[in-house]
């Protein structure tokens, strides 16, 4: 009896180191159930539903066909979509971010990057010109008919023996061809022959103007018979600012401004007269200005002209000068806030008035229409003996006798650039240019005999 329990001890005792020597489990992680995996599932469809505008369906754990690869890693132990729905709006990528019809693995759409382009600009404005005429030559060669480029060959042979018609490559066209379109003349390099390279920054085309300058010299000498005096008035070098009265319907003062001292002074001195805004905004006329030596008013255009020491006229005027009627003719407007003061004053520039008579008489306004001048852009409409009634014919101005007088040049050396803030001085020296082309303009109309015949 002894052993017996002896033995039972000992079988307890081995029992229990047993017990001991085994390890320790880890304690159970607490994991979602299934049906919190299906409530968490079928949130997620109410979501998308609700975003797609359908009615939401309820989701089945069980799913048939080939399941999308998952977007994150194995590592984070997810079974199926239900627990990648779940992850999603944590990673961002919720129904809301990504369309319906786009996968989990689907990539997305990215523009390749450009390269920027390298070399130098004259290589690559040749190479555009090139590519241009090549588009030009193929867009006529495909518009030639087929019996001018193809044609059959009774010679030619297939490798089985069969006749075939072979095609002749058409010769490619040279822009000095009688062969050449309306687009090679206008837009290929035949038309560019015709424009300067040498376009200064305002605009000027010296090839175009010189297309122009014989009409203006035959408006200047023949139409308007124009006298022009005081010309020796004008300094031959350094910065100047010709100041001169605006009149006309079409203010054709500026031109022949200009064409006035081509002629009359050698062409030792060339102006550039600043025209209102309001032509730049109507078709072709403001190009027209530009190419042929108009300048949009402005200060910052005026300065940078006066800074390269060019001579500049301004029309202080403004639309107010060509709006007068016909018996305000030779009544100056008011001249503005004295911007051409402020200008003199910070370039240190010198003023010299002028006086143009006759410009009223080509064009005699009657009347003008204000109502209707938003709808074509214009300030007003104007209203004369022959416009509207004769169309764009009485638009033709009428052949008075123009004469163009320089006075004696304002110094504004004794005022320095400071005092161009100085309102009442600014207005006094306005008033006094303005003074001095009145009285001008009322000298240069006694003195006349005859509208036509000066």
């Amino acid at each position: 009896m002894k052993e017996k329990g002896k033995k039972k001890r000992d079988v307890a005792e081995r029992k229990g180191r047993a017990k001991k020597s085994r390890p320790t489990k880890a304690p159970p992680v607490a994991t979602a159930t299934t049906a919190e995996r299906e409530n968490v599932a079928n949130d997620a469809a109410k979501v998308r539903a609700k975003s797609d505008g359908k009615a939401p369906k309820k989701r089945s754990t069980s799913r048939k066909g080939p399941k999308a690869p998952p977007l994150v890693e194995q590592s984070l132990d997810l079974d199926d979509e239900e627990d990648l729905v779940r992850e999603a709006p944590e990673l961002g990528i919720g129904a809301r971010m990504i369309p319906p019809h786009t996968s989990w693995a689907d990539p997305f759409d990215s523009m390749p990057p450009t390269t920027p382009a390298h070399g130098d600009v004259a290589e690559q404005i040749k190479s555009l010109e090139a590519r241009l005429d090549g588009l030009i030559r193929t867009s006529v060669a495909r518009s030639q008919p087929e019996d001018a480029t193809a044609t059959p060959d009774a010679g030619s042979e297939t490798p089985n023996g069969s006749p075939e018609l072979a095609v002749h490559a058409a010769e490619p066209l040279q822009p000095e061809s009688s062969r050449g379109t309306y687009f090679q003349k206008q837009w290929g390099r035949e038309g560019l022959r015709s424009r300067s390279e040498e376009v200064d920054d305002f605009g000027l085309d010296p090839a175009y103007e010189g297309r122009i300058r014989p009409v203006a010299e035959f408006l200047y000498r023949h139409y308007f018979r124009t006298k022009t005096t005081g010309v020796e008035n004008l300094p031959t070098r350094g910065r100047c600012i010709i100041v001169a009265n605006h009149s006309g319907t079409l203010p054709l003062d500026g031109l022949m401004l200009r064409t006035a001292l081509r002629m009359e002074s050698g062409g030792k001195r060339d102006v550039r007269w600043l025209a209102e805004d309001f032509l730049f905004y109507l078709p072709f006329a403001g190009v027209f200005m530009n190419r042929v030596g108009a300048v949009r008013a402005c200060q910052e255009n005026a300065e940078r002209l006066l800074g390269k020491d060019h001579l500049v006229a301004v029309f202080p005027e403004g639309v107010h000068g060509i709006k007068k009627l016909y018996r305000e003719r030779y009544k100056l407007q008011r001249f503005g806030r004295g911007g051409f003061i402020r200008l003199a004053l910070r370039m240190r520039a010198t003023i010299v008035p002028c006086a143009i008579v006759g410009a009223e008489e080509t064009n005699p306004l009657l009347y003008r229409l204000e109502y209707l001048a938003g709808l074509v852009g214009l300030p007003y409409i104007p209203v004369t003996p022959t416009f509207p009634l004769l169309g764009p014919l009485g638009l033709l101005p009428a052949p008075s006798r123009w004469r163009i007088s320089f006075g004696e040049p304002v110094s504004l050396d004794h005022h320095g650039p400071e005092v161009a803030d100085d309102h009442v001085l600014v207005g006094r020296l306005s008033d006094r240019v303005r003074g001095t082309i009145q009285a001008m303009l009322e000298s240069g109309v006694r003195e006349r005999r005859s509208v036509w015949f000066g």
